[in-house]
């Protein structure tokens, strides 16, 4: 009794999914465009409602989707924000008085919202640190091209910055490393440290993440000449949104 053959075919929902992710790559099918519908999978090449929830779903999955409730599946295709590591902090960027954010987006419109500014007890890990006990918290959140990508949360020791502008929403030109520059302080090394994780619920909301889409997370601490820790920095990034750049001298 012969055996029936076996198709190496993919499913049917992979590859309406296959050519569906083939069009949003090639440019077909845009950033915000509405993907067909279950009902019109269903119609085009005669399948279940849950093959077509099944197809769709993959898209969404990979990040290259977002359903929107009574509205359909959208593309959600953004072109990454290349963050190139040193040339970004460098001081020839804040020291003329230019914002660090204008490096990485080149030219992209950018946002900032939600900014709170307090004086706070230091954070644990923080206080041991900056060696301060109070701290000075700068909680902000980054748009580029109207997308959430970025939330970032700055803490620089209480007593070095008390009534500097940078405890004022407005820090004026160069930002927080141009003042830390005014006090004396200015950062002369930094270091980072990279880890990749799901999102916590509160991030999901605010950096308005689809399913199965990771944060990565830079703590980044400044430090003077002398090597005084000045400023930590904790940024959370919308892991579909960026590229991270570093260079390094062998």
């Amino acid at each position: 009794m012969s055996e029936s053959p076996v198709s190496n075919e993919p499913p049917i929902y992979r590859r309406i999914a296959d050519g569906l992710r083939a069009a949003i790559l090639s440019g077909e099918l845009r950033d915000g465009d509405r993907l067909p519908g279950e009902n019109a999978l269903m119609a085009e090449y005669g399948i279940a409602r849950a093959t077509a929830r099944q197809a769709l779903s993959v898209l969404i999955n990979e990040g290259l989707a977002v359903p929107k409730r009574g509205s359909g599946v959208y593309v959600r295709r953004f072109k990454p924000i290349r963050r190139h590591g040193s040339r970004r902090l460098a001081r020839d960027q804040w020291g003329q008085g230019r914002a660090i954010w204008d490096s990485d987006t080149r030219g992209r419109p950018y946002t900032v919202d939600g900014l709170r500014v307090a004086r706070e007890p230091a954070p644990d890990d923080v206080a041991a640190i900056l060696a301060a006990s109070e701290v000075w918290v700068r909680r902000r959140r980054y748009s580029v091209d109207e997308r959430p990508v970025q939330l970032a949360t700055s803490y620089f020791p209480a007593d070095l910055v008390e009534g500097t502008p940078i405890t004022l929403p407005d820090t004026g030109p160069g930002g927080v490393y141009a003042r830390l520059g005014d006090l004396g302080q200015a950062p002369a090394h930094f270091t980072e440290e990279v880890q990749a994780r799901m999102p916590q619920p509160e991030e999901v909301t605010a950096l308005q993440l689809p399913a199965g889409t990771p944060v990565v997370v830079v703590c980044r601490t400044a430090y003077t000449a002398g090597g005084t820790a000045v400023e930590v920095n904790l940024m959370t990034l919308d892991a579909a949104s960026y590229v991270l750049q570093y260079d390094f001298d062998a």
